[in-house]
């Protein structure tokens, strides 16, 4: 005969629990990044289009690498895991409006003279097509690129992987999933050459 006390879940010890637990909030906090934390919660508030060089300097001072004279029309969406620091690279003389996001968990690399218009996206994680089951399948990454003097219009959005020659124009509303030529203009979704300046 078997007692019913056998067969109930036995509660893990509770140095098991513990474990669990610590381990849990480790994994949650791995990305956790205090300069970073402190630059948003200051400059997060500051009104939009104002105290653009204070906002850059406490970006700069939580140890993004940009560049001189690039400004930051407000404070970016960042998103990454580890070490999103490390992942974005603004050359000089870049204007980044406001409400973009920057999703480091790949690097994002952008030339000098770059402009990022309002709430553009640069992506740097995606998913494969999977089955009728998951349609969100494998994960993908990509680096993504902006070459000097390139302009990313309101609303574009740039997928893993893409690399953006000098000089060229995404139009707004613009969803970008192949590489674009330098010097030329791509609009629409998926975004298609409009004009090749590549000769000129």
């Amino acid at each position: 005969m078997v007692n019913g006390d056998e067969l109930a879940p036995q509660a893990p010890a509770p140095d098991t629990l513990m474990t669990k637990i610590l381990q849990v909030i480790r994994e949650d906090i791995a990305g956790f990044h205090p300069r970073l934390f402190l630059a948003v919660a200051i400059t997060a508030p500051l009104p939009k289009a104002m105290f653009n060089r204070l906002r850059t300097a406490m970006l700069r001072a939580a140890g993004f690498h940009l560049g001189p004279r690039t400004i930051f029309m407000q404070t970016p969406r960042i998103n990454g895991l580890r070490r999103p620091i490390d992942n974005l690279i603004v050359g000089a003389d870049c204007c980044i409006e406001r409400g973009t996001t920057f999703e480091l968990i790949e690097r994002i690399t952008l030339g000098d003279r770059v402009t990022i218009g309002n709430q553009a996206m640069i992506l740097t994680t995606s998913h494969e097509v999977g089955p009728r089951e998951r349609r969100a399948g494998e994960l993908t990454r990509g680096a993504v690129t902006i070459h000097d003097g390139a302009s990313i219009g309101a609303r574009a959005i740039i997928l893993p992987g893409i690399t953006i020659g000098a000089g060229s124009v995404v139009d707004a509303g613009a969803v970008v999933n192949k590489n674009v030529e330098p010097g030329a203009r791509v609009a629409g979704a998926p975004a298609k050459v409009v004009v090749d300046k590549s000769n000129a």
